[in-house]
């Protein structure tokens, strides 16, 4: 049975765990041919979330950068693209940041931390994808770019204003890479997780991991899977006419009335 994503190279920032392992991995069981995992310091991380992209049978390679500088976010793409042979089908801009801190004495700097985190590297990242995307739609390519939003785009929580703000600017930088970068054959989304379960967050904070499962009607946390089921389906020909749509992947927690 053919795969869904059979033969892509894709690259997937942040994939040294969490949600970014879960994506690269679940490229890998859709039949990519090649993924390349990015991370900033945790290489050791990455090369495990590397080995078992192997295993599963696609190549794999470990890139590192540090994608608050817009420099290496054009290098850390062309450098994917070269080593998938000059190819790069799907780009995942996973990489972020999720502090908290109150607007009360936040500094422009610490605002901008967070920002070029999670919107620069976006903005530069998918430039140069979509550099090595329109080449190859000369020649019947494309390809896509998914980004990784968050509810919080929405719907904010405390102390995270800075964030919110961030991944508010992702969303509408989607759509709009999506209306200047369709005619070339490249589509842009991004997919909003809800609370992604990790080892260790029950125990740091079991009164939100309670309030989330009693307002999520589906009863649970998401998984990295469940992110990573989401940029399958937009990497693929299933969602060949989908660009610049948000997908909400929380649980139902959005549909929770708030009064």
């Amino acid at each position: 049975m053919t795969r869904l994503l059979e033969g892509q190279v894709a690259l997937v920032t942040g994939a040294g765990g969490g949600i970014g392992r879960g994506i690269a991995l679940r490229f890998a069981e859709e039949g990519a041919a090649a993924v390349a995992v990015h991370c900033r310091t945790a290489v050791e991380a990455a090369g495990e979330v590397a080995s078992r992209v192997r295993e599963l049978g696609a190549r794999a390679v470990v890139l590192q950068a540090d994608l608050t500088d817009e420099d290496a976010c054009r290098g850390l793409v062309r450098e994917a693209a070269e080593w998938g042979g000059g190819r790069l089908t799907a780009l995942v801009n996973n990489a972020g940041v999720q502090p908290t801190q109150p607007l009360d004495g936040m500094t422009a700097a610490d605002w901008r931390a967070v920002v070029d985190a999670n919107l620069l590297s976006v903005f530069a990242c998918t430039q140069a994808a979509a550099e090595v995307m329109r080449e190859q739609h000369g020649e019947g390519g494309g390809g896509t770019v998914t980004h990784i939003a968050s509810i919080e785009a929405s719907a904010p929580a405390p102390l995270h204003a800075h964030y919110s703000a961030s991944k508010a600017a992702v969303v509408m930088h989607a759509r709009s890479a999506a209306l200047e970068y369709g005619p070339y054959g490249i589509r842009v989304n991004t997919v909003s997780p809800g609370l992604i379960d990790r080892e260790g967050l029950a125990e740091a904070w079991p009164e939100g991991v309670r309030r989330w499962r009693e307002a999520a009607p589906t009863g649970r946390l998401g998984r990295p899977e469940d992110v990573g089921d989401a940029c399958v389906f937009l990497a693929s020909s299933l969602a060949s006419w989908i660009t610049g749509h948000d997908l909400v992947v929380d649980g139902g927690v959005l549909a929770r009335p708030t009064w």
